[in-house]
């Protein structure tokens, strides 16, 4: 599943998690989640509202415990790895932070261990942040792209003065992305002189030591600030690219609103969600046209990031947690390469295949589950088969066949080992046997190279089925 965001009218955290539950995430599992975080702290509410004339969803999240004033980025990071999480929203939950933390220090030159979060390190901007990534987890989305963001225009008053919009961690953040602000004929004329957020004003940010009262516009008949670094940093962190909308058979829309109504635009993200159209298929999505033949060459290559670390310290029996991590966290697939290292000391490499969507979620797991202190990337592309899935029976049970196929032909099938020892278990035979029952079947079934491929009997892969 794609999500994209439309943030032309800006981006908060609690604009994007609105839009999301407004899509048909699961309020309760979006609960559960921040409850990992923040066990009893926090409870998320939600009610429809009207801004611009446009339906929305209004989330907001209600701290109800008393609040530190500010937290370090290593101390969010530590609750966010001992959390109860789901692995996929920790590492986007992780990755969001790390580019804001990362914006912070190259705004007020310090190191990122440094950077001390202040309203975005409350409770209520973990919450939107941990909710919002449990929520695409939930949604079943693999990949975001979001619409170039409106920035806002005007100055906000800051711990040290009045500071112009975009402020230093949003400019920072905006670096690689297509931005804009506001034309002063857009400027707030509606309920209110400022832009989206929480009850006390605005979506969290750091400005050097700034405390956690809300920016306030202190340029007559501007807008003020309508990207917060919280939301600009959630869209950096998950998304893709910097799109239009893109060709998508859509499935569902949300819209989350902002806090405020403007006069001049709708105070609003949408996103859309839906199946984007397979790589190198010229129809339209849901048009149903047959691909035809493909010559070999022809067959779709998939631009990837190939992921690698050295590791030499690390206890052998942790190996297996970490690949599957990454896979959670979105690999196409994850591998371990033993390997000797320069002074003759045995160790590993960690490999991962991503795509640009997770990968960022990919090395946030790397760096958090392995001692290196490093990962590097290099661009590859990989050229896949078409594939499917096929149930053949066997007696009175059956065996779940991967099946490889182009042009409408098989080139291999082999039985999904798991299904095998289903088998063995219903039938009283032991694995090896299973195995070679399930093999001889495949000619039965048509499932042979050259053969052509028996529509009929193709399946979508499985529940955690095998990674490409």
């Amino acid at each position: 599943m794609h999500a994209w965001f439309d943030v032309s009218a800006g981006v908060a955290g609690d604009m994007l998690l609105g839009s999301l539950l407004d899509a048909g995430a699961d309020p309760d599992g979006v609960q559960a989640a921040i409850d990992a975080v923040a066990p009893g702290s926090v409870r998320l509410e939600s009610a429809p509202v009207v801004r611009g004339g446009q339906r929305g969803v209004k989330a907001r999240v209600r701290v109800l415990v008393e609040d530190p004033p500010h937290r370090r980025w290593a101390t969010i990071r530590a609750t966010l790895k001992d959390a109860a999480l789901a692995e996929q929203t920790r590492a986007w939950a992780l990755a969001a932070f790390a580019r804001l933390a990362d914006a912070e220090a190259r705004a007020h030159g310090i190191d990122a261990e440094d950077v001390h979060f202040h309203e975005v390190g409350a409770l209520d901007s973990i919450a939107d942040v941990v909710g919002t990534c449990e929520a695409l987890r939930g949604l079943g989305v693999t990949s975001v792209s979001a619409s170039p963001v409106r920035l806002g225009a005007g100055r906000v008053r800051a711990a040290h003065g009045d500071i112009p919009v975009p402020v230093p961690a949003v400019a920072e953040l905006a670096v690689g992305w297509q931005v804009y602000a506001t034309p002063e004929g857009d400027a707030a004329h509606g309920h209110g002189s400022h832009q989206h957020s929480h009850d006390h004003g605005h979506d969290p940010h750091v400005y050097g030591d700034h405390h956690d009262t809300p920016a306030v516009v202190t340029t007559a008949g501007s807008v003020g600030e309508l990207a917060t670094p919280t939301g600009l940093a959630m869209i950096r962190a998950l998304s893709q690219r910097c799109e239009p909308l893109p060709a998508l058979t859509v499935r569902a829309v949300g819209v989350g609103a902002g806090g405020k109504d403007f006069a001049g635009w709708p105070n609003v993200v949408r996103v859309l969600l839906g199946e984007r159209p397979e790589a190198g298929d010229p129809a339209a999505p849901g048009a149903g046209v047959d691909r035809g033949a493909a010559a070999p060459e022809d067959v779709p290559a998939t631009a990837l990031v190939e992921l690698r670390a050295n590791v030499d310290d690390l206890d052998g029996r942790l190996w297996p947690g970490v690949l599957q991590a990454c896979l959670d966290a979105g690999a196409a697939d994850a591998w371990l390469v033993p390997i000797v290292m320069k002074k003759g000391r045995p160790a590993h490499t960690v490999h991962a295949l991503v795509d640009a969507a997770h990968r960022d979620a990919v090395v946030e797991v790397i760096l958090a589950r392995t001692s290196t202190l490093g990962v590097r990337g290099d661009e590859v592309r990989r050229i896949v088969l078409e594939r499917g899935w096929s149930d053949v029976a066997i007696g009175d049970a059956t065996v779940r066949i991967k099946v490889g196929h182009r042009d409408g032909r098989v080139v291999h099938a082999t039985p999904e080992f798991s299904s095998v020892q289903a088998l063995g278990a219903a039938l009283g035979i032991d694995e090896s046997d299973a195995l070679q029952r399930a093999t001889g079947a495949l000619a039965a079934a048509g499932l042979l190279p050259g053969r052509p491929y028996p529509s009929a009997t193709r399946l979508t892969a499985p529940e955690g089925g095998a990674h490409p």
